[in-house]
């Protein structure tokens, strides 16, 4: 019976659930089990997770003169949702343009993403374009912490203009140190991997492969960091 309802859960979750959460999944339902015995059931079904690549650092292009900001998360105390969002872009391959562009604001407490946006350019309307849905969804307190790397896209004046209406305060991540922005490089590692992404053969394509993740990401994934519980879980409990 369990076996039968581990692999309902691992494909489910489309092969992206380890033992861990697994185990916490059961437990959620009323199981009592502990990931030792899921991995020994696991492996005798045999079965196993996705898993994502480590962490590789990259640095960001960021020679223009719009200006930057100082790195304000390096001494803030982040305890709440709703205090920091994080951002970055990344490539989608995409047969249409060769690649896309996904921006992505995520809240860095409940790791929701809260805003994004997918096209063909990494032009300043891209990020704009994420920011603006994150406003209009989450609307935040005045004070938010808004922190990405050093990019061109960021440091735009409509840009700047946006953040400073909405009263967020501005950092960037030091001079070519890419830890510095490493929980979106983080996020950006587990969606790619747990998208299984492959070549979409049109933008409109790979958006709705997007979404569907991030929907899935905010309100099924469990995140280990957030004791095994889905952003939108971890955010009811604040509230």
């Amino acid at each position: 019976m369990l076996s039968e309802k581990i692999m309902q859960i691992f494909w489910y979750h489309r092969r992206r659930y380890g033992a861990r959460r697994i185990a916490q999944e059961l437990k959620d339902q009323g199981h009592a089990i502990d990931r030792k015995r899921v991995i020994r059931l696991m492996n005798s079904i045999g079965i196993k997770a996705i898993q994502p690549k480590s962490f590789k650092p990259r640095s960001t292009e960021s020679r223009h003169r719009l200006g930057y900001n100082e790195n304000l998360l390096k001494e803030a105390k982040i305890t709440r949702a709703g205090q920091a969002w994080v951002g970055d872009i990344t490539y989608i391959p995409c047969g249409e343009f060769g690649y896309c562009y996904l921006s992505v604001l995520m809240d860095l407490c409940s790791r929701r993403i809260v805003g994004w946006h997918l096209n063909s350019d990494m032009t300043e309307s891209l990020v704009l374009t994420a920011l603006r849905k994150a406003i209009g969804s989450c609307q935040p307190a005045p004070g938010l912490l808004h922190h990405t790397d050093r990019g061109g896209q960021y440091a735009g004046k409509q840009y700047r203009s946006v953040l400073t209406r909405a009263q967020m305060k501005q950092s960037m991540s030091r001079a070519n140190d890419c830890y510095d922005n490493a929980f979106m490089e983080s996020c950006f590692g587990t969606i790619k991997k747990e998208i299984e992404m492959t070549e979409y053969k049109t933008m409109q394509e790979a958006k709705h492969a997007v979404q569907r993740y991030i929907s899935y990401y905010n309100f099924e994934r469990k995140h280990s960091s957030l004791g095994y519980r889905t952003p939108i879980q971890f955010e009811s409990t604040q509230a």
